[in-house]
Formats: C-alpha cells, sequence, structure tokens
C-alpha cells in the first residue's frame, strides 16, 4: 500500500550497512551544542567516521569548545545530500552522543591525515596542503560515540509514495508513530492509523 502523506516517517530508517555507507561518503556533518543560556547551536563541519564515532576538528578558542567541556551531550547530523557520490545513501542521520576530546599527537597525526584524505580523495598535493593547514597549535578534536540514532531515507520514503516499497524495507515504527502518534489523533477525534504504513 502506497504512503498518501508523509506523518510516518520512522519506518523509512537505514538499514546498519546503509547508514556505515552514509557516514562514510558524506562530506559534511552539522555538529549541535548547547550554549550555557539554553540556545541550541549548530556549525557545519567536515568529518570521519571511524571505530564507531564521528571525528570532528575546530580550534579550541572556539565557544563550541567551552561549551562542549561544560556539558559534552551534543548531536550530529549527516545528509546525504551534500554527496556528490552516486553510491552515498539518500537522506539524513542525527545521532545523539558524548563528545570526548582528544589532544594527545598521535590522534592528531591519524586524524588530521584521515580528513585530509577524505577531502582530497584523488589529489596528494591538496591532500598533503590540508593536513598542514589542519596541523596548528590551536586545534583540538572531538570523538563523538553514537547513544541514539534518527534516521531517514528518503529513498525508501520516495518509493512507498509511489507504491514500489516493500514491507521488508520498512524499519519497525518508533514511539512517535506508535505512542504518541495514536493520542495525537484522538485527541483530535481521528481515526487511529497502522503505524506502519505511511
Amino acid at each position: 500500500m502506497a504512503a498518501h502523506d508523509h506523518e510516518i516517517v520512522s519506518i523509512y530508517g537505514h538499514s546498519e550497512d546503509q547508514r556505515n555507507e552514509l557516514l562514510t561518503r558524506a562530506p559534511e556533518c552539522v555538529l549541535m551544542w548547547a550554549t550555557k543560556d539554553g540556545w541550541p547551536v549548530g556549525v557545519v563541519h567536515s568529518f570521519v567516521w571511524a571505530d564507531g564515532k564521528l571525528w570532528i576538528t575546530f580550534a579550541v578558542h572556539r565557544h563550541r569548545t567551552a561549551a562542549i567541556k561544560r556539558d559534552n551531550r551534543v548531536s550530529v547530523t549527516v545528509s546525504g545530500a551534500t554527496s556528490r557520490d552516486p553510491k552515498c545513501p539518500k537522506g539524513a542521520i542525527t545521532v545523539k552522543g558524548k563528545a570526548t576530546f582528544h589532544d594527545d599527537d598521535e590522534t592528531k597525526e591519524w586524524f588530521y591525515r584521515a580528513l585530509a584524505k577524505k577531502v582530497s580523495p584523488e589529489n596528494k598535493d591538496g591532500e598533503d596542503s590540508f593536513y598542514e593547514l589542519l596541523n596548528s597549535p590551536l586545534r583540538t578534536i572531538i570523538s563523538v560515540v553514537p547513544e541514539k540514532w534518527i534516521s531517514f531515507d528518503s529513498d525508501k520514503s520516495h518509493r512507498d509514495r509511489v507504491g514500489q516499497l516493500s514491507d521488508d524495507e520498512k524499519t519497525p515504527p518508533l514511539s512517535a508513530d506508535t505512542d504518541r502518534m495514536k493520542k495525537e489523533r484522538a485527541k483530535r477525534g481521528l481515526d487511529e492509523r497502522d503505524p506502519t504504513n505511511g
């Protein structure tokens, strides 16, 4: 049965393989944190996905350093829309996790080289130039270990709208679509909906 609106979306999650592909191939992410007065802020970064963590770098004197050291709960969103790689899955993933700072030389050497190769995969001069740009005294690195995934595969959503998505490709609906939607529809006097069908 084809989807008829865009209210039930948790059934369009990525598989674990798709998730790893998206996090490996997408060039940028948005790192989000909370300021001292509670404002959410996000900044676009290049990043590396390795060892089950998202790795990001910025200068230590940026406000985000103090904010994340005060409260290391962060979110990171990665979108396939920013990738020119045809193998990159569509849609986006948001990760909730805790950030850890790394300032040792071994991590810096590994990460700066990995990020430089990702930014300039076919240009050794460009890779080396970006490595040198990153290798500065006021730069720090964070790793983010995912604690919660929020995943939306826009290709699955599209294929469901046109009746081309099989039920076994859908992911189990989350509580927003099983519990919260049910309560909201009842409050508005609307009939219940099957949360497994968009």
